[in-house]
């Protein structure tokens, strides 16, 4: 299955002091260079977020404006490098699918070929979510048709903007599968204590 990939990796990591969440450290890479990792694959990889310093060869960057604006805002703005729209960027063929992945989950990369396998027998979806084991749908670790997710956002930005949007909001009308994950693999960090239970390093590179 072709598909390209938007990484978030731009929130201002209220609860950890401001500590950029993409520079933490999991098995002695960067969660930012996981969440890169977990795309592989992917045809083309664009990241959203403050300037992430060095990235594998050919990795796109891009910024969601206003900065901080929320992860609805930065799936729009890693959807407009992907799709050319964006002026100071190259403008790769865009893939069918695109996988949106928060940098904050250092076990994703279980869960991205779940979630292939499974829109591969369902191509007639709009896309697949993950859930977790415990049953909690996890939007930020999903594959969808960019179509369809070109809709949407087209749509919530004339119906009153992406800014600090919900994303499940912004994908409540798509016909997405609702996909089991392995165990751990949509766990984040969101505080310290999250940081402490994955086993994720607080000292940045």
């Amino acid at each position: 299955m072709d598909f390209d990939a938007v990484i978030l990796a731009g929130g201002k990591s209220s609860r950890l002091g401001g500590v950029p969440k993409a520079q933490l450290r999991y098995d002695g890479a960067t969660l930012l260079h996981r969440a890169v990792a977990a795309a592989r694959g992917a045809g083309t990889v664009v990241v959203v977020g403050p300037d992430p310093g060095t990235l594998p060869h050919g990795t796109l960057t891009a910024r969601e404006d206003p900065p901080f604006a929320g992860p609805a805002a930065a799936i729009a703005a890693g959807l407009a490098v992907l799709e050319g729209q964006d002026g100071d960027s190259p403008s790769p063929k865009c893939a069918p699918w695109v996988l949106v992945l928060a940098c904050d989950m250092p076990l994703a990369a279980a869960a991205v070929p779940v979630l292939l396998q499974e829109l591969a027998a369902h191509p007639e979806a709009e896309g697949a979510m993950s859930v977790s084991a415990d049953g909690r749908k996890q939007p930020l670790l999903g594959i969808y048709q960019v179509s369809a997710l070109r809709r949407e956002v087209q749509a919530a930005a004339e119906q009153g903007g992406l800014v600090n949007a919900a994303v499940f909001r912004l994908l409540a009308t798509l016909d997405l599968l609702a996909v089991p994950v392995p165990a751990g693999s949509t766990d984040d960090v969101d505080t310290w204590d999250d940081a402490a239970a994955l086993g994720v390093d607080g000292d940045l590179p």
